[in-house]
């Protein structure tokens, strides 16, 4: 038996495809224009959500986050996840929507949304116990 096999035969971790942002994004681009151009694209959500943090804008992070979220639940579903399960942050590709669901929690949190906090906390337990938190 290898560490950290699944003895219960739960869902296998949702590996999520290249998010064709990444690379527009590491090369610079502004998130502004990238998330116009793949509007899809989780990272480029939470790039933005974690932005208007920096700057103060904690609504307009929110928002970003929130928007980032949908659409990363929108493509874990297109890739087998079933609403509950692994999504593993040593994954690259995953970790688009797994900032947006932290950074959606750090927004929710400083609004006193606490009813998501506490629904956010859970799932990314059940996303990942180990993924960074902040």
């Amino acid at each position: 038996m290898s560490v950290g096999e699944n003895l219960l035969g739960g869902p296998p971790p949702t590996l999520l495809p290249v998010d064709p942002a990444a690379q527009a994004l590491e090369s610079g681009a502004d998130p502004s224009q990238v998330v116009r151009d793949f509007p899809t694209s989780s990272l480029a959500w939470a790039v933005l959500a974690d932005d208007a943090w920096a700057q103060d804008r904690v609504l307009e992070s929110y928002a970003f986050a929130r928007v980032g979220y949908h659409r990363g639940l929108d493509s874990l579903r297109r890739n087998g996840w079933k609403g509950h399960g692994p999504v593993p942050w040593s994954h690259e590709a995953n970790r688009g929507v797994l900032r947006c669901l932290r950074s959606l929690h750090r927004a929710a949190s400083s609004i006193g949304e606490t009813d998501e906090v506490v629904r956010l906390d859970a799932f990314m337990t059940d996303c990942d116990p180990g993924m960074p938190r902040a």
